[in-house]
Parts: structure tokens; sequence; C-alpha cells
């Protein structure tokens, strides 16, 4: 059961599904999978292939080396590597979309033929680092800051909860450079960091899940970073985030209705072999409708994530239903593979089976990218509330 139907591709995006799909079997088979969530490893040859063949370039112009796709392509996309293995998708969206995008929008021609370019090519990995230790979800409250210094600024702070930051090669920082704005979001600004650079050290956080692309904090003690790697303007750094977050939503969204794929997948290959009281579990009413819920809950996923797409592609302000999808896809996604663990029992809890890997994989959904509160917060202001 490969995903699910494909009623609205174009043949174009048909042969893009089967093309991702294909690379990520080979690259990144099952028993690969298990090994990188054991050891933390990262998914380097996969990422390679998809940067061999291109796709680190779907969402980017063609005059810089992209293949200028459309939003549903990016969506279809993330819901494929998704589906194959959540942290591929994470991987995926940490550099190319979350981190190389605020290039492309904001940054300056050589940051672009410098890093963007390179980035696109698979030959650097990027990373984007906002929350702090102390500020998540109120993230005008960060205290990370730059301070100029002749044709550099020197950085001061600590990030936290930075996805593959172990393994970039430069990080897109927000931090503040007027401490004195009101409001406080007035002094952000966005900078390229060597993420090598002397005073950077990046360490890792262990999590319940995701532990391919795990989390990580990271100290700035007196980073020297040129003036020339300012992403767009000084103190407009604010408004520089808010035009990425409809396409982070509609992303995260495409993630959790792939994972909720693979949960019906999973439970539904073990369920129709085990064996109770004479015949396969699913025979019982009880189980099967517990895979009625969740194909439910995944079809539900896929539709608002493709709706919102389609959406952004037609040039509408899509910030309710981004956040609406990014609600629905991540909750719906955890409930599918909590519905899953019930339905496999002892062997859903056990490492042995992968459902507990979507389980632990799922959880971070409702949490990052802005939690589901703060998304519901969003569409209540939208109303008017």
């Amino acid at each position: 059961m490969p995903l699910f139907n494909d009623f609205g591709f174009t043949d174009e995006q048909k042969m893009l599904r089967e093309s991702l799909l294909t690379l990520a079997q080979r690259h990144l088979p099952a028993e690969r999978i298990r090994e990188l969530d054991r050891d933390s490893g990262w998914p380097k040859e996969a990422y390679q292939a998809l940067a061999k063949d291109g796709w680190l370039g779907l969402p980017y112009p063609e005059q810089y080396g992209g293949l200028n796709g459309s939003y549903k392509d990016v969506a279809i996309l993330l819901e494929t590597l998704s589906y194959h293995y959540a942290c591929l998708a994470t991987t995926y969206m940490t550099s190319v979309i979350y981190a190389g995008l605020q290039l492309l929008y904001n940054g300056s021609e050589e940051l672009k033929r410098d890093y963007m370019v390179p980035m696109i090519r698979g030959e650097l990995y990027l990373c984007f680092a906002l929350t702090e230790p102390q500020t998540g979800s109120d993230a005008a409250s960060i205290k990370t800051h730059a301070i100029a210094d002749g044709d550099d600024y020197i950085i001061r702070g600590q990030k936290w909860f930075i996805t593959s930051a172990h393994v970039a090669d430069y990080i897109v920082l927000v931090v503040k450079t007027d401490p004195n704005a009101e409001p406080a979001h007035d002094g952000f600004s966005l900078f390229l960091v060597d993420a090598k650079a002397k005073g950077v050290t990046i360490s890792p956080i262990e999590t319940m899940g995701r532990h391919s692309t795990h989390t990580n904090q990271i100290f700035f003690d007196d980073v020297r970073v040129p003036a020339r790697n300012l992403i767009g303007e000084k103190n407009r750094g604010w408004k520089i985030l808010m035009r990425g977050l409809n396409l982070e939503r509609m992303a995260i969204a495409a993630c959790g209705a792939g994972n909720a794929q693979k949960a019906i997948e999973i439970a539904q290959d073990y369920s129709t072999q085990r064996i109770q009281f004479g015949r396969p579990i699913t025979k019982f009413q009880a189980i099967s409708h517990k895979f009625a819920d969740m194909r439910i809950k995944a079809e539900m996923a896929r539709l608002v994530t493709y709706r919102t797409a389609e959406m952004m592609d037609a040039g509408w302000d899509a910030r309710m239903e981004t956040a609406i999808a990014k609600i629905v896809a991540t909750d719906n996604d955890f409930e599918c593979a909590n519905l899953g663990m019930q339905v496999m029992g002892g062997a859903g809890y056990s490492m042995e089976h992968d459902m507990q890997r979507l389980f632990r994989d799922s959880r971070l959904g409702p949490i990052g990218g802005g939690s589901n509160e703060i998304q519901r917060n969003i569409i209540a202001k939208l109303m008017g509330l």
C-alpha cells in the first residue's frame, strides 16, 4: 500500500512520487533506518542521493540550479519522504526550506551564489536556529544578540532544540541587534554563521524520537561574523521570518500525512497475519474500526495539506489554512501511530517492530514548528477574536 491515491496529480507529479520512493528504498532500506534510529546516525547517503538527482532544488528558481517546483510539488516530495522515513523528510526541510529559503527570499546575490547554490548541489548543509532555552512559543523574547564591531558583528548567546546542527556547515541564525526596540521583534536580524567558527559549540540533546535528525543546543561565545553575512535588512528579521511560515506549516503537514500512512501500513501488515481465536485480528470489529479511523485521519491529513498547497500556488492568503493543516495533520499523525500501537499490542511496544519508532517520531509534530496551541491562537486572531 505505497501511499494513497494520486487523484489530482499531474503525470509529472506521479512520476515525481515514484522516483522519490525508488530513491528512498534504494538508499535507505528498512534495516538502515533501524540502525540510524538506534545509533542516532544521520541519513547522509540518502540526502546526497536527493542532491545528485536535483531534488534539493525543487522549490528554487531555475536560474540558481533549481527545478522551479510548485508548493504542491513540495508537498508531494515531503509526504513521500516522510512515508518512507520521517527523519529523511526532516533532513530535507531543515536545510532546503527552513534555512535555505531565507537566503533565496532575503539574501544578497553574493550569499545566494556562495552558499545557497552549493546547498542546492548538496555541497553545504544549513540549519536554522531561532528557539532558545527560555523562548519557544514566545519567540520575540530571544536573548542571543549581535553587536557591530567594524566590518563584523560579535554574537553572544545560546540556541536550543536546533535540528541537525551537529552536521551543519552553516547556521541561519536569528539574533537581536536592537535590544531597545519596541515592540521587541522590531530589533531582530538574521545572519549566516559558520558552524565551525571559533566560539561556536554544538552539543546534542537526547530526545524520545527523531534520533536521526536529533536536536542540539548551540553556544555562541564572542563569535565573529562578517557584516556581509547579514541576511536581509538589519532589524527587519521578524518580517523576514513571517514570509516563510506558510510554507513551513504546510511542509510539516505534508510530513504528518506521509508518516500517518506508514503507521497504517505497518499495523495492517502485522494484523492481517496475527491470528487469534482462529482468525486474523482484522476480522474483529474492535480492530477493523480502528483501521477505519486511522484511514479517515490519514486521508484528512492529506486532503487539508493538498488543498492548502493548491491555495498557496494560486496566490491565496492561506495563513489560516496552513495553521489548520499543521494542526490536523500532526495531530492525526500521532493518533494514527497511537492507534497502530494499540492494534499491535505488545508487538507495537517492542523495539523489534517499527511502530514504536513511528509513535516516538510522530509525537514531535504537535510540538515543533510552532506548537498546535500557538496555531490555534493564530486561527482565532485571524477570525477577529
